[in-house]
């Protein structure tokens, strides 16, 4: 087989694995689990590993697998929060949870490609590379939420809820704890499944 088919076989391989590992972890609510309006995400894992193994552009297509099924989650009413937006404007909402996944996919793979040329150890890129997923992830998601919603019925019926007295506030007191947890799971899963699937990939190789 010539080179690059069989480059092309192995990412498209590893790329539909991947695709399944996020599918499976939604379908068994290892993915996303309920916490009040928000969900405590865990796809953020499959989406840093694809774009420190196969680049930004797998990044880009984890990303909208991620956006794809957050966005039905509106549409079914599973997700609290993006039901009560998607009944707002469909058209932000599809912004919300499907655009944003897509850049911050991107955004994954182009940080390591940076920290690659910045750091010699694999460890340090995976670490932060796997750090970046679900942090960027809340930024872009809630950044939006606080663009497009902020002065929505909904949302202020959430910043009276929670006492906020401006947007900073309520994006931290709505995240909080499980921004934390999110951050701590996805960087040390990342890292740990990310190394090793390169260690495999370079044993392969040779």
């Amino acid at each position: 087989m010539h080179r690059s088919k069989k480059y092309d076989v192995r990412y498209l391989t590893q790329l539909a694995l991947l695709v399944a590992v996020e599918m499976v972890m939604k379908t068994i609510g290892l993915g996303s689990v309920p916490v009040g309006p928000l969900y405590m995400s865990f796809l953020t894992v499959p989406i840093a590993v694809g774009a420190i193994v196969l680049g930004p552009m797998a990044g880009v297509i984890l990303g909208g697998v991620f956006g794809f099924v957050s966005f039905m989650d509106a549409i079914k009413g599973a997700s609290v929060m993006t039901s009560n937006l998607l009944a707002v404007s469909p058209v932000h909402t599809f912004v919300l949870c499907f655009g944003t996944r897509v850049l911050m996919g991107f955004c994954v793979g182009l940080i390591y490609l940076g920290m690659t040329k910045l750091c010699r150890k694999s460890a340090v890129n995976c670490f932060v590379t796997s750090l970046s997923a679900p942090l960027l992830n809340t930024l872009f998601f809630m950044g939006y939420i606080v663009l497009a919603f902020y002065q929505t019925e909904y949302i202020q019926s959430l910043v009276s809820a929670k006492g906020a007295v401006n947007p900073v506030m309520f994006v931290v007191l709505l995240v909080g704890f499980q921004g934390v947890v999110e951050a701590l799971v996805c960087s040390v899963a990342g890292t740990a499944v990310a190394g090793g699937v390169k260690r495999a990939l370079g044993r392969s190789a040779r």
